[in-house]
């Protein structure tokens, strides 16, 4: 018997009860369980990242709102996608593979199961496409700053291109090598975050010589979007809490991987959030409370930064010591890297699980897993691929750039609220071991209406006057999506998605495994 015709019957005995629970859902074991609940977790903490969202978004509130958008809008954002998280986990315990949010839907729709679910997969596929190229591709430009300030290095599109080709082939490397390793380099990376926000603070808190008062911090505003409605300009603010608070879907797409998956993936999706809300707010207010001049001046200055990044500028002005500035700087670029390599992970599982159901042109390529590493390597290299593609226009045009990787976010909320609204319109749900209980249908339905809420924002002008720079390009972008899963579907779809019978190399049957 070969490797790849292997039933999860052969896996050790650990393993056993996780893989009976997979092959009720239809599926073989295949990928390598290794992962234990912790590194389940620090593959979505990392992938959310408040070392890197926190400080790359930074300007989006700085000129829309100001402090107050910073540090009123991180926690209030954070409690309604907290609840985004629960609803989510809740259906996670119930259907623990490594497909996700589309499978969820699939299995929760009532009508057109299948449509559901290839929609779903469509916009999660290509959200997190997107959110890979964009975090890597952040990457560059955090480590291509930090380059200018330690070594001189001048950036332009060209070199920051090259390092973003670099970053994101590493870690396609890295993935190859096994999951044991990226789970190993997911608990570094958890650790990396945790320690070095509080380096982070503690230098801001204990080195500078002044800090703004308390409520200047939590309060004071700043606007620099050419709109003049007050409560519309801090709504905008959000969207700097908002697209950091993405990724944590990760933790379901790696429980196939993961160890007593249908407890530990939905708590891995919680307690991203939950610790990402605590430390980004604390992490937050310590930058914004280390800002040396407060005025309007003083923050339209550090808006346009020559650094490219506000939070670097601030770590030079506040420190008044270049060589511990870049040294904080160089903890974000460490967790960057870390986070790029979560994302890679996350999406080649994804990718993977949607091949396995026929969705991905050349789905038999890319649902074949490495017999001697247990990983999708097909997969992951395809993720890489097509992300380098996705940022290939910022080398022309930055605006192009953002139109493109503007779905990330509203892709992945429109794939993380629709099974979470299944769930609730599907009265036969069965909870998994880790539910909400009675407080079930309170948590979803705010999830709903907040993911509805927040859609509507990203589609809003953040700026006035609108030009082709600074039109909102998402819900083009949006509607691309929709086009192309449409024309797939009819194309591809519609006959071969989540057909066991073109399948059926992929798939086992539970009684089968149950009784050997």
């Amino acid at each position: 018997m070969s490797d790849r015709t292997k039933t999860a019957s052969d896996a050790p005995p650990a393993a056993d009860a996780d893989a009976a629970d997979l092959a009720k859902l239809g599926y073989k074991q295949e990928l390598h369980r290794g992962m234990s609940g912790f590194s389940n977790f620090a593959v979505s903490f990392s992938i959310i990242s408040i070392l890197a969202g926190c400080i790359t978004s930074y300007s989006i509130a700085l000129k829309s709102g100001g402090p107050a958008a910073i540090n009123l809008g991180w926690p209030i954002v954070g409690l309604f996608v907290l609840c985004v998280a629960l609803a989510m986990a809740e259906v996670c315990s119930r259907y623990p593979t490594a497909g996700g949010l589309y499978f969820w839907a699939g299995r929760l729709a009532k009508k057109n199961k299948r449509q559901w679910a290839w929609f779903v997969g469509w916009f999660n596929f290509l959200g997190e496409i997107a959110v890979t190229a964009a975090i890597d591709f952040g990457a560059a430009v955090t480590m291509m700053a930090f380059a200018k300030l330690t070594f001189g290095v001048e950036p332009n599109p060209f070199n920051t291109f090259a390092l973003f080709v670099v970053l994101i082939v590493v870690h396609g490397l890295l993935n190859t090598f096994g999951v044991n390793l990226v789970s190993f380099l997911s608990n570094i990376s958890a650790w990396w975050h945790i320690v070095g926000v509080a380096i982070i603070v503690a230098v801001l808190w204990i080195l500078p010589t002044s800090h703004q008062p308390f409520s200047w911090t939590l309060t004071a505003t700043h606007n620099e979007t050419g709109w003049s409605f007050a409560p519309y300009v801090f709504l905008m603010g959000l969207l700097m809490a908002q697209y950091t608070y993405t990724g944590y879907d990760a933790s379901a797409h790696v429980a196939e991987e993961t160890k007593n998956a249908s407890r530990a993936a939905p708590r891995g999706i919680v307690m991203s959030v939950l610790v990402s809300v605590i430390g980004g707010w604390i992490l937050l207010f310590s930058i914004t409370a280390a800002i040396q001049d407060g005025s309007e001046a003083g923050l339209t200055k550090l808006a346009a930064s020559a650094t490219g990044l506000p939070p670097a500028q601030i770590f030079l002005d506040a420190l008044n010591n270049p060589t511990m500035a870049k040294f904080l700087l160089f903890i974000v670029c460490g967790a960057q890297f870390f986070c790029g390599m979560a994302s890679v992970t996350a999406n080649s599982r994804m990718s993977y699980a949607f091949s396995r159901d026929r969705a991905i042109p050349g789905s038999s390529l890319w649902a074949v897993v490495n017999p001697r590493t247990g990983t999708p390597t097909n997969s992951i290299w395809l993720c890489v691929a097509c992300s380098i593609v996705l940022a290939a226009p910022a080398l022309f045009n930055i605006t192009a750039y953002l139109a493109v990787t503007s779905i990330a976010v509203i892709g992945l909320y429109i794939a993380y609220v629709t099974p979470v609204l299944l769930r609730r319109l599907n009265k036969g749900f069965e909870p998994g071991p880790w539910n909400l209980g009675r407080w079930s249908p309170l948590v979803g339905w705010i999830a709903i209406v907040w993911v509805v809420f927040i859609c509507i924002l990203f589609v809003l002008p953040p700026v006035s006057p609108i030009t082709i720079d600074t039109f909102n390009y998402a819900p083009i972008a949006v509607v691309a999506v929709a086009i192309l899963a449409t024309a797939l579907w009819f194309a591809k779809g519609k006959k071969h998605f989540m057909t066991r019978e073109e399948a059926a190399h992929l798939t086992i049957d539970a009684e089968k495994l149950l009784e050997g």
